[in-house]
């Protein structure tokens, strides 16, 4: 498959945390700052998917917050579909995660209270129309299908297996018809089986729904089931060859 417009672009972007007190003395910026990552530049292209791969504690959650507009860089500019984020403010940027960006944890994070069918429609509960509303619970129930959780619509969370639980989570992430799929260790708290049914998903998911899908993970099994990988090093983006 040929990629061709770039939906996605990272530039220069840099993340630095500062902590303490500098040592009298010590030059400025020096003392007290951590640069987690430095100067990460990336394209993914409409439709592409993209596993960034690295050890635990090297920036992946931190890459995807910034990719996800939920924390900002330090320096570099984040551009999706040509916006540069940083020059969005508070409101946009909610509508950007909430309409554009889907989001799927290492924890699901689904309310316990809700069913599985009310849960996938918390996205949607900012829509107005009515019109709309009856349109995402159609493709709520679509989709809930299509990952075979057909049967289970007015079940609540504690009443699902865990891989059952995080199809939900994909499901809910899906549900506003998103550009983009971010998913931060999707697989981190599942047995191998259903890890690999999960990572099933996703590549599916990517084909039929066209969605371009980063995955951060440091599993080199889920890894190998998606498409380009890249590994994250000393705050450093590189691409990592197979095999």
């Amino acid at each position: 498959m040929r990629y061709s417009k770039t939906m996605l672009e990272l530039v220069d972007v840099t993340k630095k945390y500062e902590f303490g007190t500098p040592l009298r003395g010590s030059p400025p910026g020096n003392a007290g700052d951590t640069s987690v990552l430095k100067g990460i530049t990336l394209k993914v292209a409409k439709g592409q998917s993209l596993v960034i791969v690295g050890p635990s504690g090297s920036g992946k959650s931190t890459l995807l917050n910034i990719i996800g507009a939920l924390d900002r860089p330090t320096t570099g500019r984040v551009l999706l579909n040509g916006r540069d984020l940083a020059q969005l403010d508070e409101i946009e940027l909610a509508r950007v995660r909430n309409q554009e960006i889907g989001f799927v944890f290492q924890l699901h994070h689904l309310l316990p209270q809700c069913t599985v069918l009310e849960n996938v429609l918390v996205p949607t509960l900012v829509n107005k129309s009515r019109s709309l509303r009856q349109e995402a619970h159609q493709r709520a129930i679509d989709l809930l299908t299509s990952v075979g959780l057909k049967d289970h619509l007015l079940y609540r969370p504690a009443e699902l297996s865990g891989g059952q639980r995080q199809r939900v989570a994909v499901v809910r992430a899906l549900i506003n018809r998103p550009r983009l799929l971010l998913a931060d260790e999707p697989t981190g708290s599942l047995d191998e089986k259903t890890s690999q049914s999960i990572a099933d998903l996703l590549v599916e998911l990517n084909r039929s729904e066209g969605v371009a899908l980063i995955v951060v993970t440091h599993s080199l099994k889920l890894a190998e089931r998606i498409g380009r990988v890249m590994e994250l090093a000393d705050g450093l983006l590189r691409g990592r060859s197979r095999g």
